[in-house]
């Protein structure tokens, strides 16, 4: 792979910049090099990167088929899961793509059955009366004729039973029969190809809308005089935020990664917006936490993926306040777009933690320390179904109850039951 221009690390921008020079293969590897260097990392980079490269493969690759098309996206999607399974979303776009695929191949199938139906019938011409005029048009028939010539001399042939035919003067019955299949098929391919890419831009169009939708809905949820907490917020869970406090007035706690100093603070802006609009923002550490969850009203979490039972993964340090609001019986609120909803239900507490460098908290400076202990740095973690009360989608406030309608309708059984894990997790 060529080095990035200018020498600057590859990012999601360079990578979408690159597709248009790129031939899909070496589009789909070098996306699974970003992914495996977390060069791109987070949900919606990560969706919005894989939405990009499938819609590369629908576009430039050679495929005559509906099943090799699926067959295809299967395979790639196979990949980037493998290249970074953590990422659940990876595996929501794939699947979701399947299912737009399924849909609009079915939509084909039934307008082509709908408009063949009526026009076999007239295309049968009607016999001639004189079997003697029949014979003596049908014997000097020349085989560049059109198909409909061939018809009529074949069910003129078929509608005189004293006729003999010769076995040179035998009609192909093959031919006559899968020449008018091959144009529509080759003209379904077509228009499948062009609805895809249609449905796929929708795709990316609903994630880019996803902060938008969500936060209309942050003036039901939080009243005047709250106090919410809210753990290293997402640009989710700010925005939702910033636009309650456009409305009314009330006060965050705000839980910080304790290796933060003032001069890298990235929530001085998320500060600010709701500052000008009344609300206060307290900055609190993991360790004085159960000291101020008496006074919370509403735990509000960005989520990085959430499961079909309504498991939830989180960033790191979010499971323990989720606890402690379950002991104290306060409300927990999860912030995700529908498409960070995973039909696939067997992730466990173990297994969905990432772990990654561990370097902002001990440097390799303490060589005696480093030397002698294993230090590990959990990136993402779990929170299990009991802790979360309610989750806030693009489409609305749901219960854990109501997810697997959700999922039903945007994946198709088939593509939920499909395993695009099979070759990592064994």
């Amino acid at each position: 792979m060529a080095p990035p221009k200018g020498g600057f690390a590859p990012d999601l921008d360079k990578f979408l910049d690159s597709l248009k020079s790129r031939p899909v293969d070496a589009s789909v590897d070098f996306l699974i090099s970003l992914l495996k260097r977390r060069q791109i990392k987070g949900s919606e980079s990560c969706a919005v990167a894989t939405a990009h490269v499938l819609l590369q493969v629908v576009a430039k690759d050679k495929w005559n088929d509906v099943d090799q098309l699926l067959g295809r996206i299967q395979l790639v999607g196979r990949k980037l899961v493998a290249a970074q399974p953590h990422e659940l979303v990876i595996g929501n776009i794939v699947k979701r793509v399947l299912g737009l695929i399924r849909d609009e191949a079915e939509e084909d199938r039934n307008e082509t059955g709908n408009d063949s139906s009526p026009s076999e019938t007239p295309s049968l011409p009607p016999p001639i009366e004189t079997a003697h005029l029949e014979r003596q048009a049908r014997t000097p028939l020349p085989v560049t004729l059109p198909p409909f010539a061939r018809t009529q001399s074949m069910f003129n042939l078929l509608s005189d039973p004293d006729f003999t035919p010769s076995p040179g003067s035998t009609p192909n019955l093959g031919s006559g029969a899968s020449t008018p299949q091959r144009l529509p098929q080759s003209t379904n391919v077509h228009a499948l190809r062009s609805e895809v890419i249609d449905g796929i831009e929708e795709i990316m169009d609903e994630i880019k809308q996803v902060d938008e939708q969500v936060q209309a809905y942050a003036e039901i949820m939080i009243h005047p005089g709250d106090y919410i907490l809210v753990h290293q917020p997402s640009r989710i869970v700010q925005k939702f935020l910033a636009r309650a406090a456009s409305k009314r007035r009330f006060t965050v706690f705000l839980v910080v990664d304790p290796s933060m100093t003032n001069s890298d603070d990235p929530y001085a802006t998320f500060r600010k917006s709701l500052s000008s609009g009344g609300s206060s923002v307290v900055n609190i550490m993991n360790a004085g936490l159960m000291a101020y969850m008496p006074k919370v009203n509403k735990v509000i979490l960005g989520a990085r993926a959430i499961t079909r039972n309504g498991g939830v993964i989180v960033d790191s340090g979010t499971a323990v306040i989720a606890r402690a609001a379950r002991e104290q019986g306060r409300t927990v609120i999860v912030l995700g777009g529908v498409y960070k909803l995973s039909p696939d239900n067997r992730f466990h507490h173990e297994g969905s933690i990432e772990w990654g460098d561990p370097s902002k908290y001990v440097n390799f400076a303490d060589g005696g320390m480093v030397s002698q202990v294993r230090v590990r740095n959990a990136i993402a973690e779990f929170i299990p179904t009991d802790l979360v009360n309610t989750y806030i989608t693009n489409l609305g406030a749901h219960s854990k109850d109501h997810l697997h309608t959700i999922i039903t309708d945007h994946y198709k059984e088939q593509d939920i039951n499909f395993d695009l894990f099979g070759k990592v997790q064994r």
